[in-house]
């Protein structure tokens, strides 16, 4: 490239880029008024290329009137003139000259300080409670819980069971609950009953749904109905948690022990089928008790446990005191006992005062053999006006001043 076109190319640049348009701090406008004369450039040829300089005053001046050329600053050479002079650069804009420009208002920084009003106009989203005793804390940052407490779920009951809340808090409800309330309603569970049936057993939402499923399919291939396994599903929430080997051994294990046939033990869990989920333990002492304590043979154990089931589950110390009082106060023999088995389930506060009322008014005989024979059954299940009527041939006004004075 030649010489003159190097010098002169740094106007042109300048003027692409638009820096010569911009005013200076003077206020002076600058116009590029061309390249230096030849005689300046041929000297500036001769001098080494650090030495050139090119700066804007060189290159560019104020016009003096429309349509005018321009005309050198000075006479002196280019490069001397370049020598004696610093090249101009072009003033820094203000930061308020660039705001006025921009749109947007200047960020705010995180340390900056706002008033009392602006603080509290700040509205924060409420924090998860890392750790918390109720499930309560978290039902309105839950979907999940939320929606449980929509389909009637008691969850102040459920955080009572060890590990229920945290299992709840770890699932969807989309992907993980959907399908076992789906399963619970192929089985028979009602709407209705859902959310009472996972406040008792919140863990089944945990459970995998084709071990479920398998467990149902047991329950049918041992010949169990439809609705039969919806009654023991509903009064034993606990049961489809039980895995077939256990089911299985549960079954087997009544059977045995109570010498029962197959038939019979089915009866016997579809009406109690919490011999299924419960402890065998309190199963084997009560059968221990009735048949060593009581002195009941096998056989009427057999006929006891059949007909009330709940006595193999019931507290050997009421037990006891039950048979204590019914043999030996009120002389029941076993024969009877086993023929009334459901007196064992009755509360003995009742079986004492009714007792005690039929002796004060003469009338307390439970021999069937003799007149105005009076059944264990009719001492403890008719309610208190009928009993006082039929039974007692009493008032119960009269039974409720006879209470008064024992």
């Amino acid at each position: 490239m030649a010489v003159w076109a190097r010098l002169a190319a740094p106007c042109g640049w300048l003027r692409a880029a638009g820096l010569l348009g911009l005013r200076s701090r003077g206020g002076a406008a600058r116009a590029c008024c061309g390249a230096a004369p030849l005689p300046a450039l041929r000297s500036a040829h001769r001098l080494p290329p650090w030495r050139l300089r090119v700066s804007v005053a060189d290159c560019a001046q104020p016009s003096r009137a429309k349509g005018e050329a321009c005309a050198p600053r000075s006479s002196l050479p280019v490069a001397v003139k370049q020598e004696q002079a610093a090249p101009e650069t072009v003033s820094d804009l203000s930061a308020a000259k660039l705001y006025e420009d921009w749109d947007d208002v200047p960020p705010s920084s995180a340390l900056e300080e706002i008033s009392e009003e602006e603080a509290v106009k700040i509205i924060a989203d409420p924090l998860l409670p890392p750790q918390s005793s109720t499930l309560r804390d978290y039902v309105d940052h839950s979907e999940t819980l939320t929606k449980l407490v929509h389909l009637g779920v008691d969850l102040s009951q459920v955080e009572k069971r060890q590990k229920a809340g945290q299992l709840l808090l770890t699932l969807d409800f989309e992907k993980d609950i959907t399908k076992i309330l789906l399963f619970l309603k192929d089985v028979g569970i009602e709407d209705s009953q859902l959310g009472p049936f996972l406040t008792k057993n919140p863990y089944i939402l945990g459970e995998d749904l084709e071990a479920l499923e398998t467990r149902v399919a047991y329950l049918k291939s041992k010949k169990f109905g439809n609705a039969e396994i919806t009654q023991m599903v509903s009064r034993a929430p606990y049961l489809l948690l039980f895995s077939v080997e256990r089911l299985d051994n549960r079954l087997g294990f009544l059977k045995n022990e109570l010498g029962l046939s197959v038939k019979k033990t089915k009866d016997l869990v579809i009406r109690f089928p919490r011999l299924l989920t419960g402890k065998l333990e309190p199963v084997k002492e009560n059968l221990q008790v009735c048949q060593v304590e009581f002195g009941f043979q096998r056989n009427e154990v057999q006929q006891i446990a059949f007909k009330t089931p709940k006595i193999l589950t019931a507290s050997k110390k009421r037990l006891r005191q039950t048979f204590d009082y019914l043999h030996n106060i009120m002389g029941i023999p076993h024969n009877m006992l086993t023929r009334f088995p459901q007196v064992f389930n009755s509360k003995l506060l009742r079986i004492k005062e009714r007792h005690m009322f039929l002796i004060f008014l003469g009338r307390a005989q439970y021999d069937p053999t003799q007149p105005s024979y009076i059944s264990l059954d009719q001492l403890v299940s008719l309610p208190d006006e009928v009993f006082c009527t039929e039974i007692a041939k009493a008032s119960i006004q009269d039974f409720e001043k006879f209470l008064k004075t024992i």
